[in-house]
């Protein structure tokens, strides 16, 4: 790349140092005093995204009406109690998202084509937001799986996989168990050194800038703003290591080792989100969970035998899914519940696992402040943007954005209380 008359610098170079500068998040320290007195006086809006790998049998769980007087198909019956405060989507996709069991990785990202070779994923929904809102929290998200290694849902701007927690157990102890004053002197000294790293980063930079054109030191100004946003999250990280953790009443919960048992596994880890929310120790979590150990009955064939195996899996899966929304609603969060500040985002990377089909997801919303108890159904054949919930979601978490990923706009009959 060409960077002026006077000198070549390398793409590779200036990619080095620019990895850092890319959707970082308006922080708190950086908004005027009044802004920052307007956002204290928000009720906090919070992120739940829920998926499935396996994708779920159709015709138990997408109603045969739209509207708000649809009959609840078995599944959506397990889930009965929360009617009013959910809405069903059917005829929705991501557009161009292809590869069957590839498009797992492009549920909360939607990046087209994730079977093709040289792809490389983008930003999901939950990153994006922590970009916004993550400094609010001890933990700007919580990314989290039940299965197997490296499943994740999060991935940053650059595509890279957030790593999952996996261990409820872990989990709970990184959220509530506060460390030894060794280990806290230990964290904060690790953010020290990242903020001399880009202390360096910036320094070299700027020995470039009398070399580069108008247009090349503008881009860099954006690097230079970018590295002090990163320097303050940082020193808020920094912060947040001297301020003691929640304490809870509950107690760690015991991991289970047995895949089969992902249901449970589900539950537990559940019951940790539920108190992270209600303690505001974060307020994005994605959770991933891989049913990879009921693989071979997805392939059912419409085989009765088949099919009332995998519905008994299926089935137990909105069994914990209600148990969670029933603990939000039990929640008080001044006037409100948890769930009417909690959007619950649960679906699936695959309309059909049977045929492998990557069309018509079935996908739900619960809370979060909308006006729910309604099934809206689009074209099942030519499916409308499931991104435009995402924009949806994005603007009721108070981000300001009319786009995300190949959507335009927000979700059609989805409005905000």
């Amino acid at each position: 790349m060409h960077i002026s008359t006077k000198r070549h610098i390398s793409r590779r170079t200036l990619l080095k140092g620019a990895c850092a500068t890319i959707g970082l998040p308006l922080l708190e320290a950086m908004m005027p005093a009044f802004a920052r007195a307007d956002a204290a006086k928000k009720a906090p809006r919070r992120l739940v995204a829920i998926q499935t790998n396996m994708g779920i049998i159709p015709q138990y769980f997408f109603p045969e009406q739209a509207g708000a007087d649809y009959a609840l198909t078995p599944y959506l019956e397990k889930i009965a109690a929360h009617r009013k405060q959910m809405t069903v989507f059917s005829g929705c996709s991501h557009i161009g998202v292809t590869g069957g069991h590839t498009a797992e990785k492009c549920f909360l990202t939607a990046t087209p084509h994730p079977d093709r070779g040289g792809f490389r994923n983008t930003v999901s929904l939950d990153q994006l937001a922590a970009e916004h809102i993550g400094n609010e929290t001890r933990f700007p998200s919580l990314s989290l799986a039940c299965g197997s290694e490296g499943s994740t849902l999060s991935y940053t701007r650059s595509g890279a996989p957030v790593a999952p927690d996996k261990s409820p157990r872990k989990l709970f102890e990184k959220l509530f168990v506060q460390g030894s004053a060794t280990e806290i002197e230990a964290n904060v000294e690790a953010l020290r050194q990242g903020r001399s790293m880009l202390d360096f980063v910036g320094e070299e930079s700027k020995r470039l800038s009398r070399t580069l054109s108008k247009g090349d030191q503008q881009r860099l100004d954006q690097y230079f703003t970018s590295v002090r946003e990163l320097e303050h999250r940082m020193t808020a990280a920094q912060a947040w290591e001297y301020k003691p953790k929640p304490v809870v009443k509950a107690k760690p919960p015991e991991d289970i080792e047995d895949a089969k048992e992902f249901v449970q596994r589900t539950r537990l880890t559940l019951d940790v989100v539920k108190l992270a929310l209600e303690n505001d120790s974060t307020r994005l979590v994605t959770l991933f969970i891989d049913t990879t150990v009921i693989h071979a009955i997805t392939h059912h064939g419409n085989r009765p035998e088949a099919l009332t195996e995998l519905s008994a899996h299926e089935s137990a899966q909105f069994g914990a899914l209600n148990d969670f929304l029933t603990a939000l609603t039990a929640a008080k969060e001044d006037n409100d519940t948890l769930l009417d500040r909690t959007m619950v985002l649960y679906g699936t990377c695959m309309g059909s696992a049977s045929s492998h089909s990557n069309v018509n997801l079935p996908a739900l919303l619960a809370g979060g402040g909308f006006r729910h108890g309604q099934h809206l159904a689009f074209d099942k054949v030519n499916n409308y943007p499931l991104t435009n919930l995402y924009v949806s979601i994005l603007q009721r978490l108070g981000i300001e954005t009319d786009t995300f990923s190949t959507a335009k706009a927000t979700m059609k009959g989805l409005e905000m209380v």
